[in-house]
């Protein structure tokens, strides 16, 4: 590993860390060390860096802003990757907007709508990176990528670099291509409408005021933790079962939101998994309903 750090720094992919605490990088405030932790300067750096570990044969993970992943305590082994800055480049040609992986999608969202672009007013309140958006198709308030997503810049664990489609993105709900072929979005062209500022503004300040009356940002959270059993509503349910509230150790199912986890200040990743199962069993006993993730579990358990 030490070889591999040392070749990493003499191609200046970007910043490289070693025994980097995954804790300071998800919206969770939780995870335990990487291995070694880079943050490329540039689509070109990021290259170097993917080609790298495929050389080596070392384990590794993309991450972005960490906000819809649960790390192990134990951390992860060989190299993460975080698109941050240095991908975080917006270009605007007319309603199309060229935007990198790193870029924030709250600050997108607003950013566009100083311009009069109408159609990403949902992503107000989404937490993750453009990059995360891409992969995961993040959507709320009825509307998701998929809906504006033109192209997707996708890097491939062979080096290969290619412009996908929103067909060949194969998107559904909460589910793209990406994530099962390990393709990482470095960057993706969206298509949006022009619109009267003021009723772009005033639709993204409902939606940042909805997300924040009825969802616990004032706790460090992921996001929503499970998927929506259509027709049910995941909060609905364990609301319905009495959850609300209920903790295990540090983690506890949010008293605003019951998709929501809240880390009350020293929740590990084990008390968080504990309540993901407490929930699951629960939810399956009661009302005979499957309950699926959406937040991603990775690292050593």
């Amino acid at each position: 590993m030490e070889q591999l750090v040392e070749s990493l720094r003499a191609l200046q992919v970007g910043e490289v860390r070693v025994n980097e605490s995954l804790a300071h990088h998800t919206t969770w405030k939780i995870g335990g060390p990487a291995d070694v932790f880079v943050i490329p300067n540039d689509i070109e750096g990021l290259k170097k860096t993917m080609k790298l570990i495929q050389e080596t044969g070392c384990k590794w993970r993309v991450i972005g802003r960490g906000s819809n992943i649960l790390v192990s305590d134990k951390g992860l082994r060989g190299v993460t990757v975080k698109l941050d800055k240095g991908l975080d480049h917006l270009e605007v040609n007319g309603e199309s907007i060229t935007v990198g992986a790193g870029y924030p999608v709250v600050k997108l969202a607003t950013v566009i709508s100083r311009q009069g672009l109408a159609g990403l007013e949902f992503a107000a309140g989404i937490p993750g990176s453009v990059g995360g958006a891409v992969f995961m198709n993040a959507g709320a308030h009825g509307s998701d990528i998929s809906q504006i997503l033109t192209k997707a810049h996708v890097l491939f664990p062979d080096g290969t670099l290619r412009w996908l489609t929103n067909e060949e993105m194969a998107f559904s709900y909460r589910t793209s291509l990406l994530q099962k072929n390990d393709g990482i979005c470095v960057e993706a062209i969206f298509s949006l409408t022009r619109g009267d500022k003021e009723d772009i503004k005033k639709k993204l300040q409902k939606n940042k005021d909805y997300r924040r009356d009825t969802q616990p940002w004032n706790h460090p959270t992921c996001g929503s933790v499970f998927r929506n059993p259509l027709p049910e509503y995941a909060g609905q349910l364990i609301e319905k079962a009495g959850l609300k509230g209920y903790q295990i150790g540090g983690a506890q199912i949010s008293t605003m939101h019951a998709n929501f986890i809240v880390n009350t200040g020293d929740a590990k990743a084990a008390d968080v998994v504990a309540l993901i199962h407490h929930v699951k069993d629960t939810i399956q006993k009661q009302y005979q309903v499957k309950m699926e993730t959406e937040v991603e579990l990775i690292g050593e358990w």
